[in-house]
């Protein structure tokens, strides 16, 4: 019996090193064809920008093109589950963002990921102040003439969105619980469509991460009055604080590369190695600049750290706004 059981323990662990020898080589050969990287968001929206930005250079570092894939849906909930349910091979990564990971816990029912413990963290990329942004025919150039504005004609003031608990929904809601007034909101399938409703004038105003509208904001078809973080800052060094009128408005957000869980840790530590190197590049910490975004790296620790936080802190922000379940 003794003999049986050694040798199946020399089994098992001849298994396991080949195991472990089979991934070395398939992190190796790492990336020999196209990475497919889903995008939860629509074209045109804060993380869709940001990801093409960056796929340009991490592709060029990895010697491969990476192809976004984009599969909007339910504030980003559709694609994390596809990207959940990919093949763990390493050429299928997911661009997450605060919506998906942060904020859908806490608004929506049977939610089929856990943010935590179904992925593999690679890093952040970029962090995104959302910028407050009004059709420029309206007599609103501040966030305390806004609030004015909204509160003397609530009835032809609305607030457009990505859509139900989507990032823009839950900072517009904050401000409007905040600041003390009430604006209908008006929910569009993803931040692309939002943006160009208050460009057409359908919807008159709306928070949204900023690389989503600086184009648009130097064009001149639309109007930025204040920006989410809780001070002024270099990105955006002319644009004032919402907390400047809005004392304790602090609403911003990030964008970052996830694994399926089951990815070989090789793979997901040589594209990490490539990523840091893409963001630390001048032609994407420039191009993020452009755009009012802030190129980041961190370490998968870090990151799912980070992550852990926000939804612990997120919860008390959706209380206060009234955001139910749904």
């Amino acid at each position: 019996m003794k003999k049986i059981a050694l040798g199946i323990g020399a089994a098992v662990l001849s298994v396991a090193a080949s195991a472990t020898h089979a991934q070395s080589d398939a992190a190796k050969a790492y990336p020999d064809k196209a990475i497919r990287m889903i995008m939860p968001n629509a074209p045109g929206s804060s993380n869709d920008t940001m990801a093409r930005i960056l796929s340009l250079k991490l592709g060029e570092i990895l010697g491969q093109q990476i192809i976004i894939d984009n599969r909007a849906g339910a504030g980003g909930v559709l694609g994390m589950e596809i990207g959940k349910n990919a093949n763990p091979d390493g050429y299928t990564v997911v661009a997450a963002s605060t919506a998906a990971m942060s904020i859908a816990p806490h608004i929506q029912k049977n939610l089929p990921y856990d943010p935590l413990n179904d992925y593999l963290f690679v890093s952040m990329f970029g962090v995104t102040p959302n910028l407050l942004v009004v059709h420029p025919s309206l007599p609103i150039k501040t966030t305390k003439e806004l609030i004015d504005y909204a509160k003397a004609n609530p009835a032809k003031f609305n607030m457009a969105s990505a859509g139900p608990g989507s990032q823009s929904h839950l900072a517009g809601v904050y401000l409007q619980v905040k600041a003390g007034f009430e604006s209908l909101h008006v929910p569009y399938k993803g931040g692309g469509a939002s943006v160009a409703s208050v460009v057409a004038n359908e919807s008159q105003w709306t928070i949204t991460p900023a690389p989503a509208v600086m184009s648009l904001v130097n064009s001149g078809r639309l109007r930025a009055i204040g920006q989410s973080l809780p001070k002024r800052t270099a990105l955006l060094p002319d644009m004032p604080a919402i907390a400047e009128t809005v004392p304790g408005y602090d609403y911003s957000g990030w964008g970052g590369l996830l694994l399926p869980k089951a990815t070989p840790r090789a793979i997901q530590e040589k594209l990490r190695a490539a990523l840091v190197k893409a963001v630390e590049s001048k032609e994407v910490k420039d191009a993020f600049a452009r755009q009012g975004a802030e190129a980041v790296s961190n370490t998968s620790q870090e990151f799912r750290a980070l992550v852990a936080d926000e939804i612990k802190n997120i919860g008390p922000v959706v209380k206060a706004a009234g955001l139910k379940i749904e």
